[in-house]
């Protein structure tokens, strides 16, 4: 018998769920209509096609792949104790050390500014 009053809440609540997602498509379609009712009368400009720009964009992936590359290898170094390989990361960060103050400025400044669009 509780099986059937936790099968009841269960369907409950998946038709509440159900309708929520339901309200969220109706609402999120009446913005779209907002929106497109005030380009066409030209109180703004057009977005969408920005924000799905921003949405396929893989250029932030590939920048934080690109800077997470030496943190992996370095821990790769580290657990295998491969002394060729750790020879070889000291002398990455060595020369990565050495770069201009300019250059890592530039760099982490490009980083910030395309990652959390400051």
């Amino acid at each position: 018998m509780a099986w059937f009053g936790l099968a009841k809440i269960a369907l409950q609540a998946g038709g509440k769920l159900y309708a929520n997602r339901q309200r969220t498509k109706m609402a999120m379609s009446d913005a779209r209509l907002m929106h497109a009712e005030r380009m066409a009368r030209g109180e703004e400009q057009y977005q969408g096609k920005l924000l799905e720009a921003r949405q396929n964009d893989w250029k932030d992936e590939i920048v934080l792949g690109i800077l997470t590359l030496p943190i992996i290898v370095l821990a790769w170094s580290v657990w295998t104790e491969d002394p060729e390989a750790m020879r070889k990361i000291e002398i990455f960060f060595e020369y990565f050390s050495n770069l201009p103050k300019w250059f890592t400025n530039l760099w982490i400044k490009t980083i910030f500014q395309k990652r959390w669009k400051c």
